[in-house]
């Protein structure tokens, strides 16, 4: 051999033994590694959009810690460039309309409460623009980039803080413990109310006196979750929409829309002639329109949501999407006034999607993976978001508005990712509940191989109208569950959302039949798989998932074990919950309904006979921690093998990163016991 022959086969030799080695050391995603991610909020985009500002979260395992910084990032490719250092979290940034500063929200020094931080985008340390007693957060510009608009939790029957100030350290040095409310609701998610309420106020850029906006207009914005998609200012900056609850009875809640002077003044209800929410204001550069979203059925909260157009100069009203079967929010402007851009839950993905008005015609711009959080440059000629898949976390790109291209902007996990190896994933779609088309994804274990016969874990999601899309998910991750060696489907059954409002509303009041019977059928499409092994298959889930997990423990079912995590197991007790006192679409228990008696697990106890994982957070006030301690108690009443979880400072979601890694631990455990 010649040879020049020789020393090239022997480098294509070794070229390929170290490809093979690299190939060998890529590992199936575990949850230590996720945990090790960065985690990237909504983006924000420079007016000339030649840049993103973004807050950026890692997590310290060693004491649960986590730190927020803000990074610049080229919207035409490059590296990026951390903004701020602090050790604490800075959050929510926004581009000030002339481009020169950003500001955001922090905790620094001596602050007792978060604040409104700026930045300079022409160098410097940033400034505080608030140092109020009750904080600070939800920053919006004035057009003038002068002032900001923010939201405090103040009280309502004074304006003076020093006495806000004497009211809060009074609060943290009683010795009573008591609090007390006249009216429902009393708490949300993992936190009790306050007797303060979520106002407006505006602070000069120069740090002047707080004025107020909100406080004397007889309405505040809502008190669950207030934030900066519940206001936004008109282009003149005169104006300001604000939704608020319109029931003052606390148990039928309706969310309109408000307009307010920027300077104060009495709130005006534009959308007072709907019972249901109205949401998402969003004025036009022009200044001509309002678009908000707008809900026609009254409490439920997977209804439709329509774009619709509030005509400011006629006060007339129009809703755009009324033949688009899908849901319209947060809905942004295109600069010149003649379209919106939305991220849309859209048959399995989240799909950006361009609406021109007033006509409505709607085109889907994106169609692979899921794109979130949308931000458009003030000359409308970039837009930014976050996509991501069930292998992609997410990640910062920007979009060609003519044919959807992503283009990768951020790069914060490449090399975390590089070692990691993902299982393939799929779309299928079989027939469910009266032969019903049910989309299903599935993710396999990396290496699959079709020749072998495969344990499976079929999650069942929550909501129950929370459709799963092609997206990335950090507490129920399928991927990592796929690397203990499962097949693992997310079946998306009759009430989720994204595949029309009578697919979601279908399941309603007997939220207990079609998607039981979706996923009985699930169960048969895979047994009949030959890489599947019929005799190890396994279903867990949270929230609705864990009340599906619960139907399916007192009826037939082909499932050698069941994880019910954060389970509604209860109906009648479920009145406890964090929106318990809300008055039901279907009718309450003491009146003449069977919904109850048909739908509560609870009922199906004297056919408990399948192991079950059950999981609960002392903190879940969405499904109180009793529902656990009932399904566990019962089961151990019956003598049926379990287990229980107890999460003492977790809410509905186990969110501490040393929790996180214990709970798919354990849950590793367990289905290994029962399915390996």
């Amino acid at each position: 051999m010649p040879c020049m022959a020789r020393w090239t086969l022997i480098a294509l030799l070794l070229l390929n033994t170290c490809g093979a080695a690299k190939e060998l050391d890529l590992q199936p995603l575990d949850a230590k590694t996720m945990w090790r991610l960065a985690r990237l909020a909504s983006p924000a985009v420079s007016p000339d959009g030649r840049q993103a500002v973004v807050a950026v979260t890692r997590y310290d395992l060693n004491d649960d810690s986590s730190t927020t910084n803000l990074y610049l990032v080229p919207t035409d490719g490059g590296p990026a460039r951390q903004l701020t250092t602090h050790k604490g979290s800075d959050s929510s940034p926004t581009w000030s309309p002339d481009g020169s500063h950003i500001a955001f929200v922090s905790k620094r020094g001596d602050d007792q409460q978060r604040q409104i931080y700026v930045i300079p985008l022409a160098g410097g340390e940033a400034r505080r623009v608030t140092e109020l007693p009750t904080g600070a957060f939800a920053p919006q510009w004035f057009p003038d980039s002068q002032e900001l608009a923010f939201i405090s939790l103040v009280w309502q029957d004074t304006d003076d803080w020093q006495e806000m100030e004497d009211r809060l350290k009074a609060e943290k040095d009683s010795r009573v413990s008591a609090k007390v409310w006249d009216a429902a609701p009393v708490r949300y998610w993992d936190r009790w109310h306050q007797q303060r309420r979520p106002h407006l106020f505006r602070v000069s850029l120069q740090a002047g006196p707080v004025q107020p906006i909100t406080p004397s207009s007889g309405i505040h914005l809502p008190i669950s979750d207030p934030g900066v998609g519940h206001f936004d200012i008109s282009p003149d900056g005169q104006e300001i929409a604000v939704v608020a609850d319109s029931d003052p009875t606390g148990v039928e809640p309706n969310l309109d829309i408000y307009l307010v002077p920027a300077e104060g003044g009495q709130a005006r209800n534009v959308t007072p002639d709907n019972p249901a929410a109205d949401f998402s204001p969003a004025y036009s550069p022009d200044g001509q329109w309002l678009a908000y979203s707008q809900r026609q059925i009254p409490g439920f909260y997977a209804d439709r949501a329509r774009l619709a157009l509030y005509h400011r100069p006629s006060a007339d009203h129009q809703v755009v999407t009324e033949d688009f079967d899908r849901t319209i929010s947060r809905a942004i402007w295109a600069s010149d006034s003649r379209s919106l851009y939305a991220s849309v839950d859209d048959a399995a993905h989240y799909r950006i999607h361009r609406i021109d008005v007033p006509g409505g015609q709607i085109r889907a711009i994106t169609q692979e993976h899921s794109f979130t959080d949308p931000r458009l440059s003030a000359d409308g000629d970039v837009l930014v978001a976050l996509r991501q898949s069930f292998t992609e976390p997410p990640t910062l790109v920007r979009v060609d508005l003519t044919n959807g291209q992503a283009t990768k902007l951020s790069t914060f996990n490449d090399s975390l990712l590089a070692d990691v190896t993902f299982g393939r994933y799929e779309s299928v779609t079989y027939s469910g509940a009266d032969d019903a088309p049910i989309q299903m994804w599935l993710v396999y274990p990396p290496g699959f191989d079709p020749d072998r016969r495969y344990p499976l874990y079929l999650l069942l999601h929550g909501g129950p109208h929370n459709g799963i899309p092609d997206g990335w998910h950090f507490r129920w991750n399928a991927q990592v569950f796929a690397g203990w060696g499962y097949v693992t489907a997310w079946h998306n059954f009759h009430g989720s959302s994204g595949f029309g409002q009578e697919f979601a509303d279908s399941i309603n009041p007997y939220q207990s039949e079609l998607p039981y019977r979706d996923t009985i059928e699930a169960a048969r499409w895979f047994a009949s798989q030959p890489w599947i092994d019929p005799d190890r298959m396994g279903a867990g889930g949270g929230s609705y998932g864990g009340y599906l997990a619960s139907i399916l423990l007192g009826r037939e079912h082909p499932f050698q074990t069941l994880v019910a995590h954060a389970a509604v197991f209860n109906w009648y007790t479920q009145y406890g919950a964090d929106y318990g006192a809300s008055r039901r679409r279907f009718g309450e228990f003491w009146e003449d309904v069977d919904h109850y008696h048909k739908s509560s697990p609870h009922f199906g106890a004297g056919n408990f006979n399948t192991p079950t994982l059950v999981i609960h957070g002392q903190l879940d006030y969405r499904v109180p921690v009793n529902h656990g301690l009932e399904l566990f108690n019962i089961l151990q009443n019956r003598g049926v093998r379990s287990r229980f979880v107890y999460y003492p400072d977790e809410n509905h979601w186990i969110l501490k990163p040393n929790n996180s890694l214990h709970w798919y631990r354990t849950k590793q455990q367990w289905l290994d016991e029962f399915l390996r």
